[in-house]
């Protein structure tokens, strides 16, 4: 069943908004955004990606209500919700207007007090969407001038084939915090008494909540034994190249 109520306002805009945008455009619209409560408004200055969705809809005789939930992915890995109501049942020329709240609780308490019927079930929407969830992040990060980090490991790279200019610009640019952490299990083929290899996941997360991986081999299977180290883009490609230094050393 179609619903026909105005859906100007959820157009997607012709870019796509950042966390910082979607939340200036929610709060600009909505009645009673000053009742929010200030730390909210602050742990959503760090938010690194966002996601809304249509919640419920409900029609009746020229009126219209609906919800939506907005989730953010903040920098420590938390995500936090809004609840975004709009209805045309308060003003004379049925124009709608927008209310946000922190939790659903409270959105349920203000939709009840709007003129509509409760029981009307043929009316409803008979949909409840769920939000696209957002990732979960994977590491633990920590926000330490990844981007330099980035850079400093892109040029300590001795293997002719490093990650590409496109992937290195966008970590350049973008990175926001990141994890080093050993991946353990060298090749099949590698010896107690020889070339020595150790393989390390440098994670890195965006800014727009992406996570990008470098992929790190340090090893001794030179001619002269000297420490190299490789990056890669995959994991698969840097277990393949421990594969083939450990086969054939130098």
């Amino acid at each position: 069943m179609s619903v026909p109520y105005e859906t100007t306002a959820y157009e997607p805009p012709e870019s796509p908004e950042s966390p910082e945008e979607h939340l200036a455009r929610l709060l600009g619209r909505a009645l009673n955004s000053f009742e929010l409560p200030d730390e909210t408004i602050r742990r959503l200055d760090c938010a690194l990606a966002h996601d809304s969705s249509l919640h419920s809809a409900h029609y009746s005789s020229g009126l219209h209500r609906s919800t939506y939930r907005h989730t953010w992915l903040l920098a420590d890995g938390c995500a936090l919700t809004l609840w975004e109501l709009v209805h045309n049942t308060a003003l004379p020329d049925n124009a709608s207007q927008h209310e946000l709240y922190v939790d659903e609780e409270e959105l349920r308490a203000a939709t009840a007090r709007l003129p509509l019927p409760p029981d009307a079930p043929e009316l409803e929407l008979p949909v409840t969407l769920e939000p696209a969830s957002l990732p979960e992040p994977r590491h633990e990060y920590l926000p330490d001038d990844s981007a330099d980090h980035a850079r400093r490991l892109l040029r300590r790279a001795e293997n002719p084939d490093p990650p590409g200019e496109e992937l290195a610009a966008v970590l350049l640019r973008t990175a926001f915090a990141h994890e080093i952490t050993q991946a353990f299990g060298n090749p099949g083929r590698t010896r107690r008494v020889g070339p020595h290899f150790s393989l390390y996941e440098h994670a890195f997360l965006l800014t727009d909540g992406r996570e990008i991986s470098l992929w790190e081999v340090e090893h001794t299977a030179t001619p002269d034994g000297h420490h190299m180290c490789e990056v890669y883009a995959t994991e698969d490609a840097a277990r393949d190249a421990m594969e083939r230094r450990a086969a054939s050393p130098g």
